[in-house]
Parts: C-alpha cells; sequence; structure tokens
C-alpha cells in the first residue's frame, strides 16, 4: 500500500513543478512582453509630440491666415457701401469685439452704422408675448407704420421695429421718423426686450442682426421663429439684412441653421456663419452691398455655403 507520506511529498513535487514552470514561463515572457509595452508607449509619446507639433503649425497658419485678412479687409470692401447707413442688431450673447469689429469695418466700406441696438431674452420669450402685444397694438403708433393683419407677436414686434427702423429702397416711399423711432425703442426698452448700446439711433438703409451659439433645444423653436421673423422684416423695410453670427448659430437649433432651412428666407435674406473671424465680417459687409443689388446669399464654412460673396471690381 502507498502511504500518506508519499502521497504528501507527491502534492508538493506537484505544486513546486507547477509554481517553477510559472516563475520559468514568467521569466521567458517578461523580456518581450515589456519590450513591446516600452515601443508602444515610446510610440505613443512620438505621436503626442507630432500632433501637438501639428497643432502649433496650423495655429499659426490660421494666425497668419487671420493676421492677412485684417490687413487686406480695407481694401476689399473699400466703397462697397459708400454714403449707406447700416443699423446693427445684436441678438444673444455675440463677443462686442466682433460687434466693434462689424462696424469698423462697415466704416471702412464707406457706410455709416447709425446705431446699435441689442435684443434682450425676454424678446423671443414667450411670456413676454402678451405685453409685447398690448404695446404695439396700442395708442400711440407711429403714423406710417402699417402693422400685419395677425395675433402673431412676433411678426407685429418685427414690423413696428423695421418699419421705424429702415429707410424705403424706394425713393418714393416716406422715410420713417426719427422721434418716432426714438418712441418706439423708447417703449420697447421699457419693456426690457431691448437695449440701446450706442449714444442715438437713426433710421438706415441696411440692417445686419448679428447672434451667436444656438437656442436650448426645448424652446429653439418659439425663440428662432420670433428672431427670423425679425430678419424677414427688416430686409423688406430696407435695402437689405444680414444675419451673422458663428459656427454655432448655424447648427440646427441656431438661427442661422433655422433661416438656412427656409429655402424662401434663405433666398431673401444673406447668412453669414463665421462672423467672429475677419474672413467673416469680411462677408457680412459684401453681402450687405449685394443685397443692394437684389442677391441674397450664404456665406461661411458651412455646408453649400460660399466662402465670400464677389468682391466688388475696382473703379477705374
Amino acid at each position: 500500500m502507498i502511504d500518506f507520506r508519499y502521497h504528501l511529498v507527491s502534492l508538493i513535487a506537484v505544486f513546486l513543478a507547477v509554481a517553477l514552470g510559472i516563475v520559468i514561463g514568467t521569466t521567458q515572457l517578461n523580456g518581450p512582453i515589456l519590450a513591446d509595452l516600452e515601443t508602444q508607449v515610446s510610440a505613443l509619446q512620438q505621436d503626442k509630440r507630432d500632433l501637438e507639433d501639428q497643432t502649433r503649425d496650423l495655429q499659426t497658419q490660421l494666425d497668419t491666415g487671420d493676421a492677412f485678412e485684417e490687413a487686406v479687409a480695407p481694401a476689399l470692401v473699400a466703397g462697397s457701401l459708400a454714403e449707406r447707413r447700416v443699423v446693427l442688431v445684436v441678438a444673444g450673447d455675440e463677443d462686442a469685439d466682433t460687434v466693434e469689429g462689424v462696424s469698423a469695418l462697415i466704416g471702412q466700406a464707406g457706410g455709416t452704422v447709425t446705431g446699435t441696438l441689442r435684443l434682450q431674452p425676454e424678446y423671443s420669450d414667450p411670456a413676454t408675448a402678451s405685453s409685447l402685444q398690448s404695446y404695439v397694438t396700442g395708442p400711440g403708433l407711429p403714423t406710417g407704420v402699417t402693422l400685419p393683419e395677425t395675433d402673431d407677436t412676433g411678426q407685429l414686434v418685427a414690423a413696428l421695429l423695421a418699419q421705424t427702423l429702415l429707410v424705403p429702397a424706394d425713393p418714393a416711399a416716406p422715410a420713417p421718423d426719427t422721434a418716432a423711432l426714438s418712441s418706439v425703442l423708447a417703449g420697447l426698452s421699457a419693456l426690457d426686450v431691448l437695449t440701446q448700446e450706442s449714444a442715438s439711433v437713426t433710421p438706415a438703409d441696411y440692417a445686419v442682426l448679428l447672434t451667436a451659439g444656438a437656442f436650448p433645444a426645448d424652446e429653439a423653436q418659439e425663440r428662432a421663429d420670433t428672431l427670423v421673423d425679425l430678419a424677414v422684416a427688416l430686409d423688406a423695410a430696407g435695402s437689405g439684412a444680414v444675419v451673422a453670427g458663428d459656427a454655432a448659430s448655424a447648427r440646427e437649433t441656431g438661427l442661422v441653421g433655422y433661416l438656412r432651412a427656409d429655402p424662401e428666407v434663405s433666398a431673401a435674406v444673406s447668412t453669414v456663419d463665421n462672423v467672429d473671424s475677419a474672413a467673416g465680417r469680411i462677408s457680412a459687409v459684401l453681402a450687405l452691398g449685394r443685397e443692394g443689388e437684389g442677391t441674397s446669399g450664404k456665406y461661411g464654412t458651412g455646408e453649400d455655403t460660399q466662402p465670400v460673396p464677389p468682391v466688388p471690381a475696382a473703379t477705374p
């Protein structure tokens, strides 16, 4: 018979053999595995350095391109808005530098900015629709203003603002009264739906509606519809309007995106989706000139857009 001691020794021998095999196997494998891991880490580190170099190179190119566009902008837009008046309407959180940049370039194009207004969130808030409609349809409507036959507050307010802000393209049509415009702006300011950012605002030939970002998804439709109504009214009341925003505004829930999604509106109102860059500001100014010729377009970096409007030929 095989005694218990033999079994115990046999089991110990087996476990020792397994342990020895694991140690020998691990020792043999550790070298190649470690070398392979070190190679992968080195490759990843090199990839990271290469990407950092590419990023720096691309940023340098971008900065150089912006500087070039800034330098040539005055020459490109020169004379395109000669003796034309432009009012700026800012919707949302558009950066002050962008607003100033557009204003400066309009001046370099030979135009004059007649004032800057900033729409507050309450302008397109459904909660303020009742008080706005009461004001617009109440007594004291300026002479010459014709409101559309609708109970849509957005269309009513847009018509009132557009007809007091813009001079009709038809020379035979009466120009809006400055006193009436001041009265309308004071009334809307009292309702906290807009603020006047310039010392004065006088009627203009063109309007630029500046926007940034997208609307929250749960309220995008109502807010966008109200501002689309304003863009359409501004375009119809004067010589033309341009809606200029950033890349986010061209998304599905942004104002530029909503305008471009409507074929009829996009055929009438020019849009720009990169106004936060020098190229976009050039496009916004040139687009105003094209609007004066009855031509609208989509400009910027988005899908189905032109980089910039055609540059006017130099006058001999």
